[in-house]
């Protein structure tokens, strides 16, 4: 179950997110990582099969550091995900934004992504 991703901090006090629809992207424009959709759902597939097996170790008894190196595992994960969306957003909706000469546009991109950076870095 061990990964070579990033690691996510714990998201406990994070607001929750309302599911999102099918083409649902608000007035945000198309999401930065479309064309890469399906390397993210692959991993999210993976990551999802790690936390099942950190939920069977629990189950079986599992010695607890081993437990917790799974789940630190599963984190960096997430983390990893999460930084290639960053990635994303900041070379497609941010740039879109600064090459339209929008000003409001651009200041509203830029205030998404250092909010949600801040909530990564919790």
């Amino acid at each position: 179950m061990s990964t070579d991703d990033g690691d996510l901090g714990a998201a406990d006090s994070a607001p929750p997110v309302p599911p999102a629809q099918p083409g649902d992207h608000g007035t945000h424009g198309d999401p930065g990582y479309q064309g890469k959709k399906s390397p993210y759902l692959r991993r999210l597939k993976l990551i999802e099969g790690q936390v099942r097996g950190v939920h069977r170790m629990v189950e079986d008894d599992t010695y607890c550091i081993d437990v917790l190196t799974q789940i630190s595992a599963v984190t960096k994960a997430l983390e990893s995900v999460a930084l290639g969306l960053v990635d994303d957003h900041i070379h497609h909706c941010v740039h879109d934004a600064a090459t339209s000469g929008d000003r409001e546009e651009l200041d509203r991109k830029m205030d998404e992504i250092m909010g949600a950076v801040k909530r990564l870095m919790k």
